[in-house]
């Protein structure tokens, strides 16, 4: 984890994405936990911790660490343990996050694709199984991050900010775990996102062209098809979801390749190529953890009409106060 950036660029940027981020991801967490929105539980459980996770990573790699390192520099978020206890939290966060997604589009390909497994798999109680255990693997897997760090100076015996510590450039332990940190997120999400969408939408094609040809046989080509209705909004929620992963995450993708590439990892200031390249690949993924309630938004009526409930609430309240 390099030094939070400084910079007007920088310090816009995050305070808007805090300020957009923290709103939109409790008002999808209240409106789905509501469960009025006309989605199963299984899809409704995926979706709350989604969002849930999405606003731990705001809350710890934005508010708990950008924003304190570029308006409050040397407070005491900055002290070594603190330091390091955040960076573990923002790890954990973010992995999380990561494999929610990854669960959820293996949840709707088992839905669309694996019919007799679907009615054993997709419950709720399989779905609080499945993310209990990812959030658990995800604190787990970041522990030895908190270990990976020492204080930059020490002065009056307090050790300040964070680094990595030399032996993880020469320690093969250390260097193995740091490519299996960046193999488990996000180099095999990508992947497994993209092989679940694959067999899904083979899946997709083949059954609408068989359904299809059974109905214009039996009512005729122009009668509507609800169960083709209620899957197509499954997709576009599941496509738009995993889309959206795979476009914010590429940078960062991309920048893990180039770092191997050309192995140098260090920077010789804010100014320098490889962290600006760096800090774009951040500032896109931490972008993805404010998207999926716009998504939500555009794709699922019903989501909108909870929305707009909730915004004019207060309006309708006010209003009933001023009559009375």
């Amino acid at each position: 984890m390099h030094s939070p950036p400084r910079g007007l660029v920088y310090a816009i940027y995050y305070t808007v994405l805090a300020t957009i981020a923290v709103p939109v991801n409790l008002v999808a967490i209240v409106i789905l936990y509501r469960g009025r929105c006309g989605l199963s539980r299984c899809i409704t459980r995926y979706l709350v911790s989604m969002a849930i996770t999405d606003l731990l990573v705001i809350i710890t790699a934005v508010l708990l660490n950008r924003i304190p390192a570029i308006y409050f520099p040397g407070s005491f978020l900055s002290i070594t343990p603190m330091c390091s206890l955040s960076i573990v939290f923002i790890y954990a966060s973010r992995d999380t996050s990561v494999w929610l997604t990854v669960t959820f589009t293996f949840d709707r390909f088992v839905a669309i694709c694996c019919q007799k497994l679907k009615t054993k798999y997709c419950t709720e109680k399989t779905a609080a199984m499945v993310v209990g255990i990812v959030c658990a693997l995800g604190c787990l897997i970041n522990i030895p991050w908190y270990f990976m760090h020492e204080p930059i100076y020490i002065q009056n015996n307090i050790p300040w900010y964070c680094k990595l510590k030399d032996i993880r450039y020469t320690s093969a332990i250390w260097a193995s775990f740091h490519w299996i940190d960046r193999i488990v997120t996000p180099c095999l999400p990508f992947f497994l996102i993209l092989l679940f969408n694959a067999m899904t939408i083979r899946s997709i094609l083949a059954a609408n062209v068989a359904r299809r040809r059974l109905r214009a046989h039996s009512n005729g080509e122009n009668q509507s098809d609800p169960e083709m209705e209620s899957r197509r909004k499954s997709i576009i929620l599941l496509f738009a979801i995993s889309g959206s992963f795979i476009l914010l995450w590429m940078t960062y993708v991309a920048y893990f390749f180039f770092e191997r590439f050309i192995k140098d990892y260090k920077f010789k200031g804010f100014t320098d190529p490889k962290f600006i390249f760096l800090e774009s690949a951040n500032m896109l993924q931490l972008f993805s953890c404010c998207t999926n309630t716009f998504i939500y938004a555009v794709t699922q009526s019903k989501f909108r009409e909870q929305l707009n409930n909730m915004l004019l609430s207060p309006l309708i309240l006010i209003s009933k106060l001023l009559k009375y």
